[in-house]
């Protein structure tokens, strides 16, 4: 049940019952001082009531105080052990299990949900919980059975005075519990004009040269005053709506006690209630109603981490890309077979487009824009999964095969470089882990890195900033064909790997790509018709499907898309600006 209902693991869930178990004794704990208190008062009434005193000595009280607290230490103690710091290390495999679950997800789902959302359900929503997995949720458990348990003992003692105490607490659990759906509306509002915020304020940071050369800063700026301005209207809502529940929850609980005054002294004038039991109801009253006044605020708390719990199951539930970890296959050939694609349902972007990539050849996809050349790369390498038709390496089915596993045979270099805020060395060391740095200049100086890196303070160790900020987008290509060059894997896929280089870097680098494409599958997405002449197969990619396919001369001489496309090049190299 704590599992399912709060997204805990296997050993999350074990601690959470050690700490709601401590939590109970921790509680129970602190009703016994109030014990010896009634106690040590009644033994003082004694002689004012005509009774002769009977009872403990002073230093027996010392004794029993002393051990009491020895008892309410070693109880918390506990607790502190069962609750704060399992429930961090709860939070660190639940941070953990969500990149790890990710990491087994389409890039279909990133395409469905921004990356702000995403960050806020591992980071915010993490960090909020360890709150309420480390004290909310045992206290309210520990609390709620602890005080049971005394209403329990109450009412074998004297029912009317037990219903007295307890009535109330029921009543402001039932107005609690019936403002729920309010509470929880009110808290999707607040959330979501915190994600607003957060898209708007990552957006503005990767977006601020453009806004600036566009003269559009001071606007932008402005709507993202309105979205925080939103963040802090929202919040004020939900804790005033949220503080309102609680309060008149409290102050029904607090109608409580004077109620157990009233019953109390209604039995007692009547004869059915000690002086002795009527003490012991009020000392009891007055002690359990500050725990269960907690519980008011701890249950709105769990309110509200079940909406953030709720964010993380539904990652938690989306379909994993799984598959075989061993797979052999006859040769790499790369084949579609009747493929159809769609981002959205309704929305295709490929239809049964039918090809195939050969081993040893270098297959190149083109035409227009949109036509779906990169979709088609992608699902090469199973970054998505095909809706129709299947897509084969070698023969064997490639939606069979784990993903990991697939691209160890994939060597990737897309237009968009990502670089980490590592060294060069280091970025060019994700081509193959195992690389000895030899290797990894070699692979450097092959694809042209030399030139700039010797230029740098500190050479290849040089920290080249988030996604290489402080590069070229043409060294940041260089880097991304290094670590193709290092992992020299049997399938190839470039998509327009040499977009951002100059005429005499692409030439340079065709003469190292040509010693990495030797006897692999290579699939390349190019726009200049001079890398694409070269090619041992050309296919045409239009409207989502193959509009044409042939060696480059076959295709010239059928005088259609491709004929065109080059063409159009030819005549655009002879564009001049007219003065």
């Amino acid at each position: 049940m704590l599992r399912n209902l709060f997204a805990l693991t296997e050993q999350g869930a074990k601690d959470m019952k050690k700490g709601i178990i401590a939590s109970i004794f921790s509680s129970l704990s602190l009703m016994f001082p109030m014990g010896l208190l009634l106690m040590l008062v009644m033994q003082l009434l004694q002689p004012l009531l005509g009774i002769e005193a009977d009872g403990p000595s002073l230093k027996l009280y010392s004794v029993l105080c002393i051990g009491l607290l020895i008892i309410i230490f070693l109880t918390h103690y506990v607790q502190y052990r069962c609750t704060y710091i399992a429930a961090y290390a709860e939070s660190a495999q639940r941070r953990i299990g969500l990149a790890e679950k990710l990491r087994t997800l389409p890039l279909s789902f990133f395409g469905k949900r921004d990356l702000s959302d995403l960050t806020t359900t591992m980071m915010s929503d993490c960090s909020d919980l360890e709150r309420v997995f480390a004290y909310t949720i045992p206290q309210i458990f520990g609390t709620a059975i602890s005080c049971l348990i005394v209403c329990l003992c109450l009412f074998f003692i004297d029912w009317r005075m037990a219903l007295a105490i307890l009535s109330p607490f029921i009543l402001a659990i039932i107005v609690l519990i019936g403002s729920k759906r309010l509470q929880n509306r009110m808290d999707l509002k607040k959330m979501q004009s915190k994600l607003d915020a957060a898209d708007s304020i990552q957006e503005f940071l990767e977006s601020i040269r453009d806004l600036q050369a566009n003269n559009q800063e001071e606007e932008y700026l402005a709507g993202l005053d309105q979205k925080l301005e939103k963040i802090v209207h929202t919040s004020i809502r939900y804790e005033m709506t949220s503080g309102l529940m609680i309060t008149s929850a409290q102050m029904i609980l607090r109608f409580g006690f004077p109620v157990t005054v009233l019953v109390g002294t209604l039995l007692l004038s009547q004869g059915h209630l000690s002086l002795f039991l009527f003490l012991m109801f009020l000392v009891t009253a007055s002690r359990i109603y500050d725990p269960l006044s907690g519980v008011m605020m701890q249950l709105s708390e769990i309110f509200n981490a079940m909406l953030q719990l709720q964010r993380m199951k539904a990652i938690e539930k989306e379909p994993e890309q799984t598959g075989t970890t061993q797979y052999s296959t006859k040769g790499y050939d790369i084949s579609f077979s009747h493929v159809g694609f769609s981002y959205q349902d309704g929305e295709d972007v490929l239809t049964d487009v039918t090809f195939t990539a050969k081993q040893g050849e270098v297959t190149a996809l083109v035409g227009p824009s949109g036509g779906g050349k990169s979709t088609t790369a992608k699902l090469a390498a199973r970054f998505w999964d095909i809706q129709k038709g299947s897509i084969t390496i070698g023969g064997t089915d490639i939606s069979k095969i784990d993903p990991e596993t697939l691209l160890k045979d994939y060597a990737i270099v897309f237009q968009d470089v990502v670089l980490f805020n590592d060294t060069i060395m280091g970025n060019i060391r994700l081509g193959r882990k195992d690389a000895t740095n030899e290797e990894i200049l070699a692979a450097a100086r092959a694809a042209q890195c030399d030139e700039f890196v010797q230029q740098l303070p500190e050479g290849y160790q040089t920290v080249v900033g988030e996604n290489g900020s402080t590069l070229s987008g043409g060294e940041r290509q260089r880097i991304s064909i290094a670590r193709a060059l290092l992992k020299n894997a049997p399938v190839v896929l470039l998509d327009e790997a040499t977009a951002s280089l100059d005429v005499e870097n692409e030439t340079s680098l065709q003469t190292a790509l040509s010693a990495l494409l030797k006897e692999k599958t290579v699939l390349i997405i190019a726009h200049r018709m001079r890398t694409v002449m070269g090619a041992d197969h050309v296919v045409v990619l239009a409207d989502g499907h193959v509009a044409e396919e042939g060696t480059p001369k076959q295709l010239l001489d059928q005088g259609r898309i491709f004929r065109h496309m080059v063409e159009l090049q030819q005549e655009s190299s002879n564009w001049k600006i007219s003065s």
